[in-house]
């Protein structure tokens, strides 16, 4: 099923990074860095099946050459602290083609942050499975410039309207608006939503969505960027009590990860994952064992309604909870009429039982599919760094982005 991700982070030089590095790591070519006097090559990088720069209409040309674009972002920021740009980070659905993604990604830049006046640098980014990666797992990067384009380059004063939170919200709301068009248009089931859980959950049971309260009842997985996957394999998390806080006559207030985190992050989404698949289970159980004691009910409803009326045979009284087929008489009587109003009741009754049954199984079995996929990456990426190296013979040397 289609699942919804927008982030943004900025690109800050006290980090020690470098726009020109990010750049040509997503795109997956060679960029000269004129500021730290390297090449940095990805040119061998797998997985890129797309880049792209977008500019108003107005904007210098040299605005649509990358190498040109972010060593010029370089060089107008002269402070060590400078911010160099905003990336976003978004999910692309793979339910869609490859056209149909770029012909989406394309749209929501365009009208979304180059109508405002950015420079866009996207880059489509497939999955390469043969390095353990999820098949489904199609996703873009959007490097965007912190100052207007104009017909003389970039502006000397950065629109600061773009750094605040209400932005970022309404692009996060646009864009899973965009993805569900896309998917209705193509005439899929699939939907996405930029809320969490918790406000998904509380809006179904506002509309007594019962079905929808059920399967969002679930705990969420945390993100797990780079340096948390690098950390979980490389070497193993050693969690600390650490002193935060503002200072107080008693000292800082401790905060015990070692009690927290039991673990990486990897390690709480699959124990979330398997978690989450126990809880499923035990409710698809449940909604089984409902189903099979009104399917029961139905049959019992059947029968009596079936039958025919039994004039000479005497009336017996049937507890509340059966029907007894003698204790019927002709089709104009109250108690048959009471009969076939409880029957369309529970025909209905099954009916919802049904869906909400299919809905937690399909919980279920993805919640287990992702713990499973999870595992298989972390066992794939051990056994990669544990196998040999073979001898490739002479190659050029490939710069990590900062």
């Amino acid at each position: 099923m289609a699942s919804y991700h927008l982030s943004a982070q900025v690109v800050k030089r006290s980090e020690g990074r470098s726009v020109v590095a990010m750049a040509a790591y997503r795109a997956g070519e060679r960029l000269r860095h004129e500021r730290r006097g390297v090449d940095v090559d990805f040119s061998r990088r797998r997985g890129v099946v797309h880049s792209e720069i977008l500019a108003p209409e107005d904007a210098a040309e040299w605005l649509l050459d990358r190498e040109q674009l972010w060593n010029g972002v370089e060089r107008m920021e002269t402070r060590r602290d400078a911010q160099l740009a905003r990336e976003i980070n978004m999910a692309l659905p793979h339910e869609l083609g490859a056209d149909e993604q770029l012909a989406l990604l394309r749209s929501f830049v365009l009208k979304h942050f180059v109508a405002l006046g950015m420079v866009a640098d996207f880059a489509i980014h497939a999955p390469v499975v043969e390095k353990g990666e999820d098949p489904r797992n199609f996703h873009a990067h959007v490097l965007l410039t912190m100052r207007q384009a104009g017909g003389g380059g970039l502006r000397r004063v950065k629109t600061r309207e773009w750094n605040s939170d209400q932005m970022l919200l309404l692009w996060r709301e646009a864009w899973a608006e965009y993805q569900n068009k896309a998917l209705e248009r193509k005439r899929l089931p699939q939907r996405v939503d930029h809320r969490s859980l918790g406000v998904q959950r509380r809006e179904a049971a506002k509309g007594g969505d019962r079905i929808a309260v059920a399967t969002l009842d679930r705990a969420p997985e945390i993100h797990v960027g780079p340096k948390a996957r690098k950390a979980s394999v490389v070497r193993a998390p050693k969690s600390k009590v650490r002193l935060v806080g503002r200072a107080r006559k008693d000292g800082k207030r401790p905060l015990r990860y070692v009690d927290i985190d039991r673990g990486s992050r990897r390690e709480w989404n699959m124990r979330t994952l398997a978690d989450n698949a126990r809880a499923y289970g035990r409710a698809v159980a449940r909604t089984e064992t409902r189903l099979t004691r009104m399917r029961q009910r139905l049959a019992r409803y059947d029968r009596a309604l079936s039958a025919p009326p039994s004039r000479s045979a005497p009336v017996r009284r049937a507890p509340s909870h059966t029907v007894d087929v003698v204790s019927l008489f002709d089709s104009g009587s109250t108690r048959y009429r009471h009969v076939r109003r409880r029957r369309d009741q529970l025909l209905w009754m099954i009916d919802q039982l049904d869906r909400l049954f299919l809905a937690l199984l399909g919980i279920r079995e993805s919640q287990l599919m992702r713990h499973t996929v999870w595992a298989n990456r972390l066992r794939w990426r051990r056994m990669h760094q544990l196998a040999p190296v073979p001898a490739l013979g002479r190659h050029r040397s490939r710069s990590l982005p900062s």
